[in-house]
């Protein structure tokens, strides 16, 4: 059995002293003093936050990245400097490499491969992969976590706490504490690859059959909590591909995108939050290889059937249809004036699937949410007093501002309208439910 790692308090306080040592060298602590002192000395702080968080590594940078892309969370300047965030480390050495991998097999653990690579192939904020060759020959990828997350994950939630305190107490315009909580709960969940494996054979199941998407098997055997081992997919990384491509195969890759995000969405309530550069690869032939399965989120049917009559609502400029949307994604008594502001965000939003024609993304449908956009938002949402940004919301815009980032990147002219009613033709929401309940428990993920 794997050595058990305790989420210890020695643990957690060496991380608060690394990260409040990085935010003070920063001079982040003068933040909450200055914001408003100055839009060239607001830029100048979020740029000394980014770099302070892009030192740190692990898991906080890579929640801030996320809030980079969340409109409203913090200042506008910030979010422009927290997206350009990447979830990289530094590896660990192959010394640390065995000491883990024994930790997580045993002693004989080599014996269980016929070839591990020591050095790794990547390396993210919560752990590092390496290429092996499995005793019957298949290639594999295994992904190994570094040593005490769990301490590190609850230091680092901790101080993203103290952070969004100091943003909150300068701006009211959004509440974040339906925010934290939802950033919280997947983070501690991306601990668990147990849970991941799931993930992935979850994925492999509601993809089957679907063109020009891979997912890659498990390999129960050598994998444990911390340790998850999975066959290698071939591919190259998508800004290579998007550099020297035809248009016709950018297309196809961004169709291809597009339904290895959104067909387990609507088909089955079942969200990837992290359309992330290094999750994924393209092979030759322009399907996608799906690698990383930590950021996952199922959703109530409900709350699907909500997205879509929302859509509806924009091509109806049905009012009382976008109520009932909002409420199934979790506003909470939305009026006419909120009706309004929130509509600002959801016709950005939806704004590729409502016209009935080819057309490429804006650019404003990437990076940190259109500038003149969230400006809007932000202005009429603290003329009314703010407003508590529900826990659904954080991962679904997560979701499309990133994949709209990436069909930017791919140039693709696509007849996004046609495409997403294709794939909403039909929609049952007593259907999803049932395929939902016997999707997650063939996986034993209720």
């Amino acid at each position: 059995m794997p050595k058990r790692e305790n989420n210890s308090l020695r643990k957690r306080i060496t991380r608060y002293a690394k990260v409040s040592g990085a935010m003070a060298g920063a001079g982040v602590r003068v933040v909450g003093a200055g914001l408003s002192k100055g839009k060239k000395g607001q830029q100048q702080r979020a740029k000394a936050l980014r770099v302070a968080l892009g030192g740190l590594k692990g898991p906080l940078m890579k929640v801030a990245q996320i809030m980079g892309t969340i409109p409203d969370i913090v200042p506008p300047a910030y979010a422009a400097e927290l997206s350009q965030l990447q979830a990289d480390a530094p590896a660990m050495g192959w010394p640390f490499v065995k000491r883990r991998m024994a930790a997580e097999l045993g002693e004989n653990w080599q014996s269980k491969f016929s070839d591990f690579e020591k050095t790794a192939a990547a390396a993210a904020s919560l752990g590092q992969v390496h290429r092996a060759k499995a005793l019957d020959g298949r290639k594999l990828a295994c992904k190994l976590q570094y040593p005490d997350m769990a301490s590190v994950v609850e230091a680092d939630l901790q101080q993203l706490k103290m952070i969004l305190a100091v943003f909150e107490k300068y701006d009211r315009a959004v509440s974040t504490n339906e925010v934290q909580a939802e950033l919280a709960e997947r983070l501690r969940e991306e601990l668990d690859y147990i849970r991941e494996a799931k993930h992935i054979k979850l994925y492999g199941s509601m993809l089957k059959g679907i063109p020009g998407i891979r997912i890659p098997e498990v390999v129960d055997k050598l994998s444990t909590s911390r340790l998850l081992s999975m066959t290698w997919l071939e591919g190259r990384r998508l800004v290579d591909m998007a550099e020297k491509s035809r248009i016709e195969d950018r297309n196809a890759v961004a169709v291809n995108m597009f339904h290895a995000w959104y067909v387990p969405f609507y088909h089955y309530g079942v969200l990837h939050g992290d359309p992330h550069l290094g999750n994924y690869t393209i092979c030759p032939d322009n399907a996608v290889n799906l690698l990383d399965f930590g950021c996952v989120r199922v959703f109530k049917p409900e709350l699907v059937q909500g997205v879509i009559k929302l859509y509806h609502s924009l091509c109806q400029n049905d009012k009382e249809m976008a109520v009932d949307a909002y409420k199934a994604w979790g506003f909470e008594n939305p009026g006419k004036e909120l009706i309004d502001i929130l509509n600002i965000w959801a016709k950005f939003i939806y704004a590729p699937l409502l016209r009935d024609e080819i057309r490429p993304l804006e650019e404003t449908n990437t990076g940190v949410y259109g500038r003149e956009t969230a400006n809007k938002v932000h202005v009429a949402l603290r003329k009314i007093g703010g407003i508590t940004i529900p826990r659904e919301f954080v991962f679904m815009d997560r979701a499309a501002i990133g994949l709209g980032s990436v069909f930017l990147r791919l140039e693709a002219k696509i007849n996004w309208h046609r495409m997403f009613n294709e794939l909403i033709k039909g929609f049952d929401v007593k259907v999803l439910a049932l395929q939902q309940n016997k999707a997650l428990k063939e996986q034993k993920l209720q």
